[in-house]
């Protein structure tokens, strides 16, 4: 009992035939029914005369990237560029809401501590300390930015001063004193991740300002952090005035 395979043959199709024959022959069969589909090791170049005028910017780009070689832009800024204004921020001037705001924080922060001087001025203690000047700017100014960070604000502001103040026991009032109480707080923002630029003030202050050297391991709490708890009550009001009386 015989059986019949019917198997349908299209005209355009490469089909090997039953019995062997040569694969040049194979190979050439395929390519004549294939050749609109096919590219060849000479069909690989791009016609690039044909495409618009600007061409030639277009061929050198392929002609780098076939040869392994990559445009990039992460190419290192100029010196000057950081003499610029920052180009990532806008370029309309600020609203007078953004200027009176902080403006206005900083000048009733230096009238609280002013006040606060007053007060304490038989104690021989002064609110109205360098550092907390530069904190105040960054609160009102920048307050999104690490340094604002509550937890880098009082880390730092309290290592770093009793840094000044072990320091000082150390190395009495000299350069040496400076400068490893100095180097220390840089080290100790480092490694607890607490970056606040004023806070590395604090060392240097207490080494040279004999009215703080009574206050011994007080210090680490007054006058910079009870100062930072201060500003940030203060930075909290202008918040909400700034979000609520926009003009």
């Amino acid at each position: 009992m015989g059986m019949q395979i019917r198997a349908s043959y299209h005209p355009n199709a490469c089909v090997p035939p039953a019995l062997p024959i040569p694969s040049t022959a194979l190979r050439s069969s395929c390519s004549s029914s294939l050749s609109p589909f096919t590219q060849t090791s000479s069909s690989r170049r791009i016609n690039l005369q044909r495409l618009s005028p600007g061409s030639s910017s277009l061929r050198s780009r392929i002609t780098r990237t076939r040869h392994g070689v990559v445009a990039s832009s992460n190419v290192s800024a100029p010196l000057w560029d950081s003499w610029k204004p920052d180009s990532t921020t806008p370029a309309s001037a600020p609203s007078l809401s953004d200027i009176f705001w902080p403006s206005a924080g900083a000048f009733a922060a230096m009238a609280i501590f002013g006040k606060m001087d007053q007060i304490l001025a038989p104690k021989g203690i002064s609110m109205t300390i360098a550092p907390l000047g530069a904190v105040a700017a960054i609160l009102f100014v920048t307050p999104s930015s690490p340094g604002a960070r509550k937890y880098n604000m009082f880390m730092a502001q309290i290592g770093c001063a009793a840094i000044g103040v072990i320091a000082f026991s150390l190395f009495g009032p000299s350069w040496l004193a400076r400068s490893a109480a100095l180097s220390a707080s840089i080290a100790f923002m480092i490694y607890t991740r607490s970056t606040h630029p004023p806070a590395a003030s604090l060392p240097i202050l207490f080494i040279d300002g004999a009215k703080f050297h009574h206050l011994n391991f007080w210090y680490a709490l007054f006058p910079g952090t009870a100062g930072c708890i201060i500003l940030c009550l203060i930075q909290e009001i202008v918040c909400y005035l700034k979000d609520n009386l926009k003009f």
